[in-house]
């Protein structure tokens, strides 16, 4: 399986840090958040990744180069500085990720820190595969965090995306069908929703409820506190502290 690792947004939010950086290369626990996704998906079994590229895009470029030090490999979807939006990323990748024929692929952003296995998708892009015409997507929901409370979409209890319900935050993760995005518009910006609400109303896209850490990284504050959050941990698992609580 592919991925696509969505990395061209100008992260206006996190101004001043991406004034002179993009956001994927800001470090959390002194490493970049990009980098945190790409190690993941390794260990996952995904190798061959697509990044997008969009403000101060060669400079990630430089940073990551063809992913040979990840045993990866990453090319490149290079969009202007105002970023193509997702569903436009996707559209626009088609071709990299193997075009409309292709297996099914991830989906997943440069700007968030997960725990989640990414291993989990294999399964779900096999039932895409499978048979598509009953499941064309999936979709990893995560816990609403506090900015963002009334979350965005719901699961039924056969694991089916539902727009009603009580819903979950949409974790910026997932598995597509390929043909979904045959024919639709490259080069140009347009978002994956309203339009994959369709998919979500006909049944054909299921979920899953990711209750792990998941953090949206969306402003300077948030990154010091999950950063902050992470080093100590770090510390409190490090062996040296674990010997000197046994002797005490």
């Amino acid at each position: 399986m592919k991925a696509l690792i969505l990395a061209a947004g100008r992260g206006e939010r996190m101004r001043p840090l991406t004034d002179r950086l993009p956001k994927p290369l800001l470090e959390l626990a002194g490493k970049p958040l990009i980098v945190w996704q790409i190690e993941r998906l390794r260990r996952a079994g995904i190798r061959d990744l697509v990044v997008n590229l969009g403000w101060l895009g060669e400079r990630l470029a430089e940073a990551l180069g063809d992913g040979s030090r990840w045993d990866a490999r990453i090319v490149y979807s290079r969009e202007p500085e105002q970023a193509w939006e997702t569903g436009g990323a996707v559209a626009t990748a088609l071709p990299l990720l193997g075009g409309a024929d292709a297996p099914p692929f991830a989906v997943l952003s440069a700007d968030i820190y997960t725990e989640f296995d990414y291993a989990r998708l294999h399964e779900a892009a096999a039932r895409i595969a499978a048979d598509p015409r009953s499941t064309s997507a999936h979709f990893v929901l995560a816990d609403n965090p506090e900015h963002h409370p009334g979350g965005d979409m719901a699961l039924d209890a056969g694991g089916r995306v539902r727009r009603e319900g009580v819903k979950l935050n949409y974790g910026n993760i997932a598995v597509f069908h390929a043909g979904l995005f045959a024919g639709r518009p490259a080069r140009q910006a347009w978002k994956l929703f309203p339009w994959m609400y369709a998919e979500v109303d006909a049944g054909r896209v299921s979920g899953e409820h990711w209750r792990g850490a998941w953090h949206n990284v969306g402003t300077p504050e948030q990154l010091a506190e999950l950063d902050a959050r992470l080093r100590a941990d770090a510390t409190d698992k490090s062996p040296a502290l674990r010997r000197g609580l046994a002797r005490g």
